[in-house]
């Protein structure tokens, strides 16, 4: 491995540690944390690079493992990376039902996201890279917007509950409460759609059932967001799924109006764009 590598690996074991804190509301100050801002891209890093879209812990030991192994020393890190993605592929496919398996991993042409430039829906928006910008407008309520699709959520903090008679829709209906120093969001009423499970090019389909639960904690140092999300739908997955993902601080960065979607004018069924 080349020195740049050695650091790399010498970070997992840290951003292990961040991706793992959570503080429990006996531990935590009274004082709520301060999310509002501007999140970006993860810190260049083994895991950052690992969990650039998403990440499991079953993905981030395997990695931990590889890394740790002399046997390895001379391998470069992309391929140990490429093996431990192998790994958690292999272990999020597991735990899909027959019902998911059946058009498990999507085609492209079956993806209105790719095939019609639509947006995407929760299960993949709330993994999707680059900015997230956190604002709160007011004490009833959190606003969440994305860099990819310049897509916007509003979490409620106030307990209202999803009204009787509304539809499902792409990104639900999120209610959220503070556990100690974490935001916690409680989200259903997701119109079926696709989730980008385990990574960008593997994805699954979800049924109107999935329930998400999402724990954002701010890094000691501040300059990290991480997000835990537990994922259930008894159509899709045979077990709650939990999956990780990581910012960084970037106060500089801005949003701009999503324009780069360009809807394919030629593409085979079964062939990855």
């Amino acid at each position: 491995m080349t020195l740049e590598d050695v650091a790399k690996c010498r970070s997992v074991l840290l951003v292990l540690i961040l991706l793992t804190w959570i503080p429990s509301s006996t531990e935590a100050q009274s004082s709520r944390p301060n999310l509002q801002g501007m999140w970006s891209d993860p810190p260049p890093t083994a895991v950052g690079s690992f969990c650039f879209f998403l990440c499991t812990d079953a993905g981030v030991d395997r990695l931990n493992t590889l890394l740790d192994d002399p046997a390895n020393d001379a391998r470069p890190f992309q391929q140990l990376q490429a093996e431990a993605k192998t790994h958690e592929q292999e272990y999020i496919r597991s735990r899909l039902t027959a019902a998911a398996l059946k058009t498990y991993p999507l085609d492209p042409a079956d993806d209105p996201g790719f095939l019609r430039c639509e947006p995407w829906g929760l299960a993949r928006q709330m993994f999707a890279p680059h900015q997230l910008a956190i604002r709160r407008p007011g004490n009833d309520r959190i606003e969440l917007r994305y860099g990819e699709w310049d897509a916007r959520r509003t979490i409620y903090l106030d307990g209202r509950a999803r009204p009787a008679n509304q539809a499902p829709s792409v990104m639900g209906h999120s209610v959220g409460r503070w556990d100690g120093e974490a935001l916690v969001v409680e989200t259903s009423g997701i119109a079926r759609n696709i989730a980008m499970w385990p990574a960008f090019r593997t994805s699954a389909e979800h049924s109107d059932q999935l329930r998400v639960v999402e724990r954002y904690t701010r890094s000691p140092g501040g300059d990290l967001l991480l997000l835990t999300a537990t994922l259930e739908d008894p159509w899709s997955l045979r077990e709650p799924l939990v999956m990780k993902k990581i910012w960084r601080w970037a106060p500089d960065q801005q949003i701009a109006p999503y324009e780069d979607c360009e809807r394919p004018t030629e593409f085979k069924r079964g062939v990855k764009p």
